[in-house]
């Protein structure tokens, strides 16, 4: 038997590719505070509900423009 498992969080490099993004533009959006993350021991880790509220804000932000 196969089940899929469905991440808990992601680490930088996996929200990169998610959002079509670079990898050091990932780390400079958690620099800003842009993203949010927080570090388990030397990783760095962010949840998928802060994606999602990272690409949220930002459709926010077009539409108010």
């Amino acid at each position: 038997m196969s089940r899929d498992l469905t991440p808990r969080w992601y680490s930088p490099a996996e929200v990169a590719v998610l959002l079509g993004f670079g990898i050091s533009k990932v780390k400079m959006k958690i620099a800003t505070g842009e993203l949010r993350s927080i570090k388990d021991g030397k990783y760095r880790r962010i949840l998928p509900e802060w994606v999602d509220e990272y690409i949220r804000d930002q459709v926010e932000r077009q539409e108010a423009a």
